[in-house]
């Protein structure tokens, strides 16, 4: 029998005993192999850092911010992952009782990334503070803008409000040509040739309309001037553009002309140059910018003022145009459009017409006044004059006549007792 201890019971213990030798190569290998792998991990971020750090420096020159929040995001997602690198191998690598070596020059290796990482750490916030202070600018400046615009849309609202529906600046006049247009009576009369022939183009579409509705246009003309005796039956067109002549110049010798304008004083210049300014654009532009204008006011007072309202019900079957016009507005139908480019040539002659110092006055003639050459002129072209004969008469005063100082624009009449050619 054996007893514990001796050495025939120690012999055999130690011959049962297996001993399984561990694979220090193998295991010192996949270390090192990931090591390794960590360390180029580590590199790897730090050359993306790098670069994500040159795009947020490019971003500030020029500055724009769009691109700083771009970079700067890159910039904060590489700091992640080398944190998250930097957690990764400590919960993987706890520091040992003794370091080796090789643990001594990783150890200094990551040492040195987390320098860098904080140099990096510091370089963002400053530059988070400078985009946070770029940011308080930005918010500043377009918080002027603001306050400038709504000055700007106070002032056009004061100038739209005194009827100057463009610019009037040098400027504006050298970009459209208009230093070349001299004050004098030549272009007024140009502007008065195109006023009667907007006056005869508006007659047009305003017979035709009474036509359409079934007018009878004999007695239409008789009850605009019934002492009237028309030799052709196409001069009693006469009668309609003397009906839109007197009420279209009802109140030129006023410098509102018609039309409410408060206490507003206009120089000759500031005439002019409204004159110039609404003569290069068009009247629908005109009343689109600006409705309630000095000028969209005179279209509406001088539309009412011509087109009865049993006349645009008879036209359209409603009074719908009429009250959208009452209302302020100004319909886009063919029939208005017709009437505000009659009303502006007329309003630019209002403007020319004190633009002069001393104003051109305006005048007319009576019926039955004797014709004469210097202040008249035959509406109609085919009138015979006869020699020796009995002296023409003024039978329908149709537009009215201008005086600029000693210069006479003839006013347009119908005569009466003369013969017209066939």
């Amino acid at each position: 029998m054996l007893r514990a201890g001796s050495k025939e019971a120690q012999s055999r213990d130690n011959n049962n005993q297996k001993v399984y030798p561990q694979p220090m190569d193998e295991t010192m290998h996949r270390n090192q192999d990931s090591i390794e792998t960590m360390i180029s991990k580590i590199f790897n971020n730090i050359s993306s850092l790098k670069a994500a750090y040159v795009q947020l420096q490019a971003a500030h020159t020029p500055y724009n911010p769009d691109n700083i929040q771009t970079a700067d995001k890159l910039v904060i997602e590489e700091l992640m992952k080398l944190s998250e690198l930097k957690h990764s191998y400590r919960d993987s690598n706890p520091r040992p009782a003794h370091a080796s070596p090789q643990d001594s020059r990783l150890a200094a290796e990551i040492q040195e990334q987390q320098s860098i990482l904080k140099a990096y750490e510091v370089m963002v916030k400053k530059f988070q503070s400078q985009i946070e202070n770029r940011e308080t600018e930005i918010l500043q400046l377009q918080q002027k803008i603001q306050e400038s615009n709504q000055k700007k849309m106070k002032l056009e609202k004061k100038i739209k409000q005194r009827g100057l529906l463009a610019k009037e600046s040098e400027d504006f006049e050298e970009e459209n040509g208009y230093f070349s247009v001299e004050l004098n009576p030549s272009l007024f009369s140009t502007i008065v040739d195109a006023a009667y022939k907007s006056i005869h183009d508006f007659s047009k579409p305003l017979m035709n309309m009474m036509k359409a509705a079934g007018w009878d246009l004999d007695a239409a003309t008789r009850s605009i001037d019934p002492a009237v005796t028309y030799v052709k039956r196409a001069h009693k067109k006469y009668a309609f553009e003397s009906y839109i002549c007197q009420r279209i110049f009802g109140g030129f010798n006023e410098e509102s002309f018609s039309v409410d304008a408060g206490d507003l004083k206009v120089s000759n210049e500031g005439f002019f140059h409204q004159f110039l300014a609404i003569r290069a654009m068009d009247p629908l532009d005109i009343l689109s910018q600006s409705p309630d204008s000095l000028f969209g006011k005179f279209c509406r007072t001088k539309y009412l003022l011509i087109v009865h309202p049993n006349m645009e019900g008879s036209f359209f079957g409603n009074l719908d145009q009429r009250n959208y016009v009452l209302n302020g507005g100004h319909p886009r139908t063919p029939f208005y459009q017709a009437f505000i480019k009659l009303a502006k040539t007329i309003w630019l002659l209002h403007r020319l017409a004190y633009s002069f110092d001393p104003k051109v006055k305006v005048f007319q003639v009576r019926r039955g006044t004797d014709f004469s050459e210097v202040y008249m002129e035959s509406v109609a072209k085919d009138v015979v004059f006869s020699e020796g004969g009995e002296m023409p008469k003024a039978g329908l005063m149709v537009m009215p006549g201008f005086m600029i100082g000693a210069t006479v624009i003839q006013c347009q009449v119908y005569l009466s007792s003369v013969k017209y050619a066939d």
